[in-house]
């Protein structure tokens, strides 16, 4: 037996491409697949072509730069959109809500209390016990502002024109 020498070329190439496409599955990141791509088409270019190996080896080198480069590119210009932009972000799933101070602030950072977490937070100085609205993130630590109800004013009447 002597080894590869049996084998056609474009097989072993296209073999190699079936491998890293089946790898990718498994490592995902983006990368092995369009080493596959380029894989499969210098098998396919072998095959066609009856290239030598120096030639199947330039071709393989250059056609993996130029499909990452150019997936790279494609995917820069028009990246992949999730359907929920803040699934990993918790302090930016906050914003907007209420949350009660458990520490008071003093000198602009304090501790708040949401449902049943604790978070640090810095804001205006406030009193245990006030109601905060979460208005950012910065980190870990959530960006608050206090809750003003309105109080019942006397809405002054209308200036006759």
């Amino acid at each position: 037996m002597d080894g590869l020498d049996s084998f056609d070329p474009h097989w072993i190439w296209i073999t190699l491409g079936l491998a890293l496409a089946a790898l990718e599955l498994l490592v995902p990141g983006v990368y092995l697949i369009w080493l596959a791509a380029a894989a499969i088409v210098t098998g396919a270019l072998t095959y066609l072509l009856d290239l030598g190996l120096a030639a199947q080896v330039i071709d393989f080198v250059f056609l993996a730069l130029i499909f990452a480069f150019s997936a790279r590119r494609f995917l820069r210009d028009k990246p992949i959109v999730g359907a929920d932009p803040l699934l990993n972000k918790r302090g930016g799933r906050l914003v907007g809500e209420t949350a009660v101070v458990t520490q008071a602030f003093d000198g602009g950072s304090g501790r708040i209390r949401h449902g049943d977490s604790e978070w640090l937070a810095r804001g205006p100085d406030v009193a245990v016990g006030a109601r905060v609205r979460i208005i950012g993130s910065d980190g870990s630590i959530l960006l608050v502002e206090p809750v003003t109800l309105l109080a019942k004013e006397e809405v002054p009447p209308p200036r006759e024109a």
